[in-house]
C-alpha cells in the first residue's frame, strides 16, 4: 500500500442541532484513505458512517478537526474549490441511485463531464465505454425509470467513475438491492477497484459487503471502535 493517503481526517468532529441536545455524529475520527484502497465503513444505523462519507467527500465541513487531501488541508478551499474537488477527484454512488429522471442512461454518465468548463468532445463516448464497462452496453438510450433497481445503480456507478475520480464513495450502495444483484454489484466495485485502482469506501451495515473489502473501520456512536483487515 502506498504510505502517502490521499485523503486523512485527523480528530474530526461532527453535530447536528436537534431540540435541546445537539446530536454528535462523529467524536474525533481519524481516517487514512490510501490509492487503491477498499475500505469498508461498517456500523448500525446511527453510527457515523454517512456523516464520515460526507466530510471525506467535501459534501460537508467538519467542526473541528482537520481534513488533507494530498496532504493539503481542506479547510483552505473555497465553495468552488470543493465543488471542482468533489466533481474532478471525487465519484458519489448512493442508495437512491440519484439518477436524473428525464436524462437517458448515456446522458446521466455524462452529465459530471459536461460541468467541465470545457467538456471534452469524446463524452458520449466516454459514457458508452463506461456503460459497457458495467454490463449495460444497449442501454445507452434508456431513461432510468425503465431499468431495474440493479441497472440503476451499474448507471449510478458507470456515472461516478465519469472524471476518472481518485475515490469513489458508495453510500449503502447495495440497501434497496436484492441479494443476488447485491453481490453483482459488489463483484462489479471489486473489479473496478483492482482494474482502475481507483480507491473504493463503502458505508454498510451489511456484512456481505465488509467481507468483500480489505479494510474495515468500525464505527460506533461517532467513534471508531475498531481498524484493522477485513
Amino acid at each position: 500500500m502506498n504510505a502517502t493517503p490521499l485523503l486523512a481526517g485527523r480528530n474530526l468532529h461532527k453535530h447536528y442541532p436537534m431540540g435541546v441536545e445537539p446530536v454528535l455524529a462523529l467524536r474525533g475520527v481519524d481516517v487514512e484513505i490510501f490509492p487503491g484502497d477498499l475500505l469498508a465503513l461498517r456500523g448500525p444505523s446511527g453510527s457515523g458512517k454517512t456523516t464520515l462519507i460526507n466530510l471525506l467527500g467535501l459534501l460537508d465541513r467538519p467542526d473541528s478537526g482537520t481534513l488533507l487531501l494530498d496532504g493539503r488541508d481542506t479547510a483552505s478551499f473555497s465553495e468552488d474549490q470543493r465543488a471542482d474537488t468533489r466533481r474532478d477527484r471525487f465519484g458519489f454512488i448512493f442508495q437512491t441511485f440519484n439518477l436524473i429522471p428525464v436524462l437517458t442512461a448515456a446522458e446521466n454518465v455524462g452529465y459530471p463531464i459536461l460541468l467541465k468548463a470545457k467538456p471534452p468532445a469524446n463524452m458520449l463516448a466516454r459514457s458508452r465505454e463506461l456503460l459497457a464497462a458495467v454490463g449495460l452496453a444497449g442501454k445507452e438510450d434508456t431513461r432510468p425509470d425503465l431499468l431495474s433497481g440493479g441497472q440503476r445503480q451499474r448507471v449510478a456507478i458507470a456515472r461516478a467513475l465519469a472524471n476518472h475520480p481518485a475515490v469513489i464513495f458508495a453510500d449503502e450502495p447495495t440497501a434497496n438491492l436484492d441479494s443476488h444483484t447485491a453481490d453483482t454489484i459488489l463483484e462489479l466495485l471489486q473489479r473496478l477497484n483492482r482494474e482502475h485502482q481507483v480507491a473504493v469506501v463503502i458505508s454498510t451495515h451489511d456484512p456481505r459487503v465488509v467481507e468483500r473489502c480489505t479494510r474495515v473501520l468500525t464505527l460506533h456512536d461517532g467513534e471508531i471502535l475498531q481498524k484493522g483487515a477485513a
